[in-house]
């Protein structure tokens, strides 16, 4: 019988490939991650379909599916319901569903059919302590290299920020661009990390303010202005 620690080992961690799938889902089947290949993707798990907290995240997914292909980034959902139950929820939410100022809202983005929890199990989307029936709010971010840049657990009785899991994207994608990182709380605009120098001389030059453009607090934390509008030059799909 398989134990809660036997589960955790096996979840996958950030960096680590992607697993592999194929399923059945409201768009048509899915070979995952291998048709994205060249696309950033975010993997989500929702609990059940016709549920209150599920139905203000799909819609809210919905809406701005719009940014997130400007991010180059596509959306992809699962619960362990069927099919036929999808198919009936999004029609649901389409047709009797206003919230918010959302209304008749389309999910396009396809949803997986997971009635055997294979998908969950692989992603440890299922977390005994929430429930052995149910996935939890799970988000994976994978790059088009099919590689696992980041993951956020919620639990069943909390809707996720969207302005955060944007926010997470263009992150990972000016880190990639600019080969800097990013502080708390940064938005595009805001001053970004400067790596530490690899030199004593680099170093130097940075804490004495004769590198063009870094400002240094000390030795270890150095930092720079990366325009909005440069940073949006790179990541967004022209």
């Amino acid at each position: 019988m398989e134990t809660n620690e036997t589960q955790a080992a096996s979840m996958p961690r950030i960096g680590d490939k992607a697993p592999a799938f194929k399923a059945v889902t409201t768009q048509g089947d899915i070979d995952f991650p291998k048709q994205y290949e060249g696309s950033w993707v975010i993997l989500s798990s929702h609990p059940a379909d016709f549920t209150p907290v599920c139905t203000s995240e799909f819609m809210t997914f919905a809406k701005l599916a719009p940014d997130f292909e400007k991010l180059n980034t596509k959306l992809v959902g699962l619960s362990v319901d069927g099919l036929y139950s999808h198919i009936a929820w999004l029609r649901t939410i389409k047709e009797k569903i206003e919230y918010k100022g959302m209304k008749d809202i389309e999910v396009k983005f396809p949803l997986i059919e997971d009635i055997t929890m294979d998908v969950a199990k692989k992603y440890g989307m299922i977390q005994p302590g929430e429930s052995n029936t149910k996935a939890v709010r799970a988000v994976f971010v994978i790059d088009p290299k099919g590689i696992i840049r980041t993951i956020i657990y919620y639990p069943l009785s909390m809707g996720r920020n969207f302005d955060e899991l944007i926010r997470v994207i263009q992150a990972l994608q000016t880190a990639d661009a600019f080969s800097i990182a990013t502080p708390a709380d940064w938005r595009p605009g805001d001053d970004v990390i400067v790596p530490p120098a690899g030199s004593c001389g680099v170093a130097k030059d940075r804490m004495e303010g004769k590198a063009a453009g870094v400002t240094c607090h000390d030795w270890f934390f150095c930092t720079k202005k990366i325009s909005k509008e440069e940073v949006l030059s790179k990541i967004q799909a022209k």
